[in-house]
């Protein structure tokens, strides 16, 4: 079985969320966007993926275009653990990390959505699990810079059923806020996404340290200054959680070594896809730190995200889910959670295709 092309859809969804426009990496979001990957084979067989494009579609998109399918198309596309490193090492003067890695977690995710189906079997199955059919959810508030919609936010969340809450905020307010209107007993997280010198960390870490955080979410620019990260953590006693921004399960490797984290969030879509995902989560069991994977999508990446946490042979695990109110779905009602839980699809594969009206309306 051959890949015989490989395309790419870019998709932009208009969404809101109770707030007045925010977005990071200098960019305003008005849109969710989702870059599509399909690939087809000579036997008919068609997979989905995604590839991280947030504020860089254009760049990922072409290096899909232009770098990887030239190199993939007519390749075994069964044997995926060889093809994911044939193209790390052949792409590596590109940069083993951002852009070139995106874009093949996309091809990744694919592939995988082609095994499944080749076998006949949801991915979780194909990777051993079975014993899961749904997973807790946590919503994962936008940015909004006022506590007062904050707390509105965190009350409406906790009414739609979910049991934990992640904040996108640096400010002591919005925080405090957050914990005012969600009362004891609830989980509150904070990604505050690199934002402070490891004294300032320390500084905003000890006043937040009051409101019983259940994580403390990558607060160190840059990012991969593990060795602050693990000092912030042993001096201030607040678990830390990061690994949005690492790419390849090397990274992770660096990261455990130096004690950083209690919580590791490997995002199959810019992390090297599934087959890097899952190297991940055994380095991580290993260094006994618990799998919490970042996940705000709501493409092929996010039935990505539940099928590998479906797989696996232990409980714990919280999906991540932006707490946005999109135009449209990709998958229907699979991205909105039951009772505070996430249906794990069971259809071959990823378990769903992308709804082929959506990406016509809502292509870019």
């Amino acid at each position: 079985m051959k890949i015989a092309r490989v395309d790419t859809h870019s998709i932009k969804v208009p969404f809101k969320f109770g707030g007045n426009p925010t977005g990071f990496g200098g960019r305003t979001w008005t849109t969710n966007n989702i870059l599509l990957v399909r690939v087809e084979t000579d036997t008919g067989l068609v997979g989905w993926g995604e590839a991280f494009c947030y504020g860089c579609t254009d760049a990922v998109r072409a290096a899909l275009d232009h770098m990887i399918a030239p190199i993939v198309v007519g390749r075994d596309a069964g044997d995926i653990g060889r093809l994911s490193r044939d193209l790390q090492q052949l792409l590596h003067l590109f940069g083993r990390y951002g852009i070139t890695t995106f874009a093949l977690s996309g091809l990744d995710i694919a592939l995988w959505d082609i095994a499944g189906k080749a076998a006949n079997l949801p991915l979780h199955r194909l990777l051993g699990g079975a014993g899961r059919d749904s997973l807790p959810a946590y919503a994962s508030l936008l940015k909004y810079r006022d506590p007062e919609r904050v707390a509105a936010r965190v009350k409406q969340a906790l009414d739609q059923g979910y049991g934990h809450i992640k904040l996108h905020e640096t400010e002591e307010a919005e925080v405090k806020a957050a914990r005012e209107a969600a009362g004891d007993g609830v989980a509150i997280m904070v990604d505050t996404n690199c934002p402070w010198t490891p004294e300032e960390a320390r500084h905003m870490t000890l006043k937040l340290r009051q409101y019983d955080l259940f994580w403390l979410e990558e607060p160190i620019f840059p990012p991969e200054d593990f060795t602050a990260i693990a000092r912030l953590r042993a001096g201030t006693g607040v678990a830390m959680a990061a690994g949005e921004n690492n790419c390849t399960s090397f990274q992770f490797r660096e990261m455990f070594s130096a004690g950083a984290v209690d919580y590791a969030q490997p995002s199959v879509t810019k992390v090297g896809g599934v087959t890097e995902f899952q190297k991940v989560a055994v380095l991580a069991d290993a260094a006994g730190v618990t799998l919490m994977p970042h996940s705000p999508y709501f493409g092929p990446g996010f039935l990505a995200t539940l099928q590998l946490m479906a797989a696996r042979g232990q409980s714990g695990g919280m999906i991540e889910r932006y707490h946005m109110d999109l135009e449209a779905s990709l998958y229907g009602e699979l991205v909105t959670p039951v009772k505070g839980h996430f249906i794990v699809p069971t259809g071959p594969g990823l378990g769903c295709d992308p709804d082929p009206d959506v990406i016509k309306t809502y292509a870019a």
